[in-house]
């Protein structure tokens, strides 16, 4: 039997100076966070495939990594349908088992509820640059805050974590998933095709206007109502209030979303742009939606929106919740492109023992330099001692010869 020597497609080894950046950036997010009074939680990898298909991740949940019946659960009658052979899965996000747990743990939790989750989630998809099958994602959540009070808590947390890491010139883009609803209303189109309409316009910036065209006519809508459609978008608007007065849209759903900007801008520096093509391609989207770009770089990396009817459809009471994740992985790639390096305040020793001559002496001295905070590495002298040191020294160690 031969071994294979790499990780599967889509998955990595993180070798330990990739986790000294990603433990820094983890620590500094955690710490960021904790000051605006957002808790930690943990949710197991695997939920059941009942939640993780339940039409509400968009294209995500045709990417789950199935996991099969065991032992007794598993039946003869299974075995023609693989669909009824399988009963759990590898999550694909962090909001489905949030939801969930929130149900699960409503009794000891404080409403609002403020939390913030980290860790793997699961994507059986064509990996390429700075996206993975396995990468880790960190959601940060309000549930049970109905106000626009959560969007903009939520928004000013996540500049602010980014601030730590040296980005700067922020610009966000708002949408609100209610406006999308009702421009597809108002010139005609199926709402029932609502979502493969979104999944056309949001290809905008890649494909243009005459391949959302053409998307949509292939999908055998209404040509007039298309174009009227996409009327919509002949012109850039900066301005909520002017875009939605094209089709009448409810008063109170666009003073909300000019509230939010309006006061992230007065707090934070940072360039807010409402964007009638931001869609967001979760499911559970319910009103307004939000990205983070930086500059310079030609992807979001973070977003998220309010997603208020998710959590009733587990504990059966209308919940309002609102949540943004970063992209993490791309994230990291983007501080090593940018030669970011991680603060080192500890001081960090190295003795190389000839023999042991002096090993009790040595091991009490390192010892107490460890109580002091240092980093120690007790090492014996390699026949390649020339590589040996060169290797400790580019680590930042002081080398102490005994």
């Amino acid at each position: 039997m031969s071994f294979i020597k790499t990780p599967t497609k889509g998955m990595r080894d993180l070798l330990p100076k990739d986790m000294i950046l990603r433990e820094y950036v983890l620590n500094l997010m955690k710490e960021t966070y904790q000051k605006f009074g957002f808790e930690n939680i943990q949710t197991p990898v695997v939920e059941h495939i009942e939640n993780l298909t339940s039409k509400q991740g968009g294209e995500n949940e045709k990417l789950i990594y199935k996991i099969m019946k065991r032992g007794e659960k598993l039946n003869e009658s299974d075995l023609n349908d693989f669909d009824s052979m399988v009963d759990s899965g590898l999550r694909y996000d962090l909001t489905v088992p949030l939801a969930r747990f929130y149900a699960n743990n409503l009794p000891n939790l404080t409403t609002p509820f403020r939390a913030f989750q980290i860790g793997n989630v699961y994507r059986a998809e064509r990996n390429q640059k700075g996206r993975f099958r396995e990468f880790m994602q960190c959601d940060l959540d309000i549930i049970g805050e109905k106000t626009n009070l959560a969007e903009i808590e939520l928004i000013t947390a996540v500049i602010t974590f980014l601030e730590t890491l040296q980005f700067k010139n922020f610009k966000i883009r708002m949408n609100d998933r209610r406006i999308l609803t009702k421009m597809i209303e108002y010139v005609g189109l199926p709402l029932e095709k609502m979502d493969s309409i979104l999944i056309s316009l949001d290809k905008l910036d890649k494909i243009g206007k005459e391949g959302v065209k053409q998307d949509l006519l292939e999908m055998e809508l209404n040509i007039h109502s298309v174009e009227k459609y996409l009327s919509f978008f002949d012109e850039n608007t900066l301005s909520v209030t002017e875009f939605c007065s094209k089709f009448q849209m409810d008063e109170e759903i666009v003073e909300n979303l000019e509230t939010i900007m309006n006061v992230v801008k007065n707090t934070i520096s940072v360039e807010l742009i409402f964007d009638p093509t931001l869609v967001r391609g979760m499911g559970y989207y319910t009103g307004p939606i939000f990205e983070i770009m930086v500059e310079d770089v030609p992807f979001a990396i973070g977003g998220g929106g309010r997603y208020d009817q998710m959590v009733e459809k587990y504990i059966g009471v209308p919940t309002p919740a609102c949540g943004f994740s970063i992209g993490f992985e791309r994230l990291l790639l983007l501080l090593e492109e940018r030669g970011f390096e991680v603060p080192t305040k500890k001081e960090k020793i190295a003795y190389i023992l000839k023999d042991e001559e002096n090993l009790q002496e040595i091991y009490k001295e390192a010892n107490q330099k460890r109580q002091e905070g240092k980093i120690v590495k007790v090492f014996y002298r390699n026949k390649n001692y020339k590589y040996q040191k060169e290797m400790l020294e580019k680590e930042n160690y002081q080398i102490m010869e005994v």
